[in-house]
C-alpha cells in the first residue's frame, strides 16, 4: 500500500501533520500576489484584524482563499482613495467570498466614504503596495494618492478609471495638473534615486494618453474653422503634453491636429503650408531638440498662423520675437483657444 503524499502549501512546502489542507498561501505568497511587503500584511493583521481566518498559536500563518479576498478588497479600497481604516472595515465588515478573485471589479467599494483630505496614517501602511514603496508626494491630494497606489500596484484597470473620474469631475487641465504630474513627477524621481519603476511610468503614461484620446475623440465637432497643430520638435520623442493639450482643446470646442512626436521639420512645414492653421504649438522636454532656428524659419501664411512654444527645453532668450513661450498647459490651452477665435 502506497503512503499517503504529504500536504503541501502553494509554495511547495510541506504542511506541518494536523494543519488544514487545501490552498493554504504563506505570507510571503500573499505578498507576491498583491506586490506587498510581507510587513504590511502583518501590520494589516496587528493593526485591524486581517489575519488568516484559522491561524493558531504555535503555527505558522497560512492564508485561505477567503482571507486572500478580504485583502484585497482593502487593497483595492485604498487605491479608490480610501483611508487604511476605512478599507480594513470594509474588508473586515465585507461578506467573505468563496474564492479570491484576481483582480476583478470590487463592487463593494461603492459604500467607501471618499475623505476630503489625505490619510494622515504613516506612509507606509497605508498605500498597500509594500511598506517603503510608496511614492514621494507632499502636498498631493486624495486623487494623486489614489492614482500613485493605482499605478505602484500597475492596475491599468484602476488607473485608467480614476483618471477618467477626474476627468469628469474636474476636467483635463486639473487632472493633468494636480492628479496626473505629482505622479509622474514622483515616479521619475523615485526612478532617479533607486533605478526603480520605468514599468510604472510606462504604464500610467499610456494610461493617460488613453483617458486624453478618448476625450479627445468623444467631444462633438469642432466650433474653431481654422485648426491648432500640435507636434513635438524633431529628435522630441516626449508627446504626452500635447495629448493633454489635445483634449483640453477638444473639451472647448476647438479643432486640433496632433502631429505627434519627433516631426520632422519639412513635415512641419508642409503641414503649415497646406493647412493654414490658426496656430502652431511645439513641445521641447530637452535643448538638445530645441531649434529656435528652425521655428523661426517656419513658413508664413495668410491668414497668419501663430506660432508658440511650451516645454523645459527651450531658451526663451534666444527664441525669435514672433515666436512665443508659454509657461504651462493651462496657459497653453487658453492662448490657443484664444487664437482660434473662441
Amino acid at each position: 500500500m502506497s503512503a499517503v503524499p504529504p500536504a503541501v502549501d502553494d509554495d511547495g512546502a510541506v504542511l506541518p501533520p494536523g494543519e488544514p489542507t487545501g490552498l493554504r498561501l504563506t505570507v510571503s505568497a500573499v505578498a507576491r500576489r498583491m506586490g506587498v511587503a510581507p510587513a504590511t500584511l502583518r501590520t494589516w493583521d496587528r493593526r485591524y484584524g486581517l489575519g488568516p481566518g484559522e491561524h493558531s498559536s504555535g503555527t505558522h500563518r497560512r492564508y485561505a482563499p477567503e482571507d486572500v479576498a478580504r485583502l484585497e478588497v482593502m487593497q483595492r479600497a485604498l487605491v479608490e482613495g480610501a483611508t487604511p481604516a476605512e478599507a480594513a472595515r470594509l474588508a473586515v465588515s465585507g461578506p467573505r467570498p468563496a474564492a479570491a478573485p484576481t483582480r476583478g471589479p470590487a463592487t463593494q467599494l461603492a459604500s467607501v466614504r471618499r475623505p476630503t483630505a489625505p490619510s494622515v496614517e504613516h506612509e507606509d501602511t497605508a498605500p498597500g503596495v509594500g511598506a517603503g514603496a510608496a511614492l514621494r508626494m507632499p502636498g498631493a491630494g486624495r486623487q494623486a494618492r489614489g492614482l500613485g497606489r493605482a499605478a505602484l500596484a500597475l492596475d491599468g484597470d484602476v488607473t485608467v478609471r480614476l483618471l477618467q473620474t477626474s476627468v469628469h469631475d474636474i476636467g483635463v487641465i486639473r487632472t493633468w495638473d494636480e492628479v496626473a504630474r505629482p505622479v509622474l513627477r514622483a515616479v521619475a524621481d523615485r526612478w532617479s534615486r533607486t533605478g526603480l519603476g520605468i514599468e510604472v511610468e510606462h504604464m500610467l503614461s499610456e494610461a493617460v494618453t488613453s483617458v486624453m484620446a478618448r476625450v479627445a475623440f468623444q467631444n462633438h465637432a469642432p466650433a474653431s474653422v481654422r485648426p491648432v497643430l500640435l507636434g513635438s520638435m524633431p529628435g522630441e520623442h516626449h508627446s504626452l503634453p500635447l495629448r493633454v493639450l489635445a483634449a483640453t482643446l477638444a473639451e472647448r470646442g476647438v479643432g486640433a491636429s496632433l502631429l505627434g512626436a519627433d516631426l520632422p521639420g519639412t513635415a512641419l512645414a508642409a503641414a503649415i503650408t497646406r493647412t493654414a492653421p490658426s496656430a502652431v504649438f511645439l513641445w521641447s522636454q530637452a535643448p538638445e531638440s530645441a531649434d529656435a532656428a528652425l521655428v523661426g524659419g517656419l513658413p508664413r501664411t495668410r491668414p497668419r498662423t501663430r506660432c508658440y512654444v511650451g516645454g523645459p527645453g527651450w531658451d526663451t532668450s534666444v527664441l525669435p520675437r514672433a515666436v512665443v513661450p508659454l509657461g504651462s498647459l493651462g496657459e497653453a490651452g487658453n492662448v490657443l483657444t484664444a487664437a482660434a477665435g473662441l
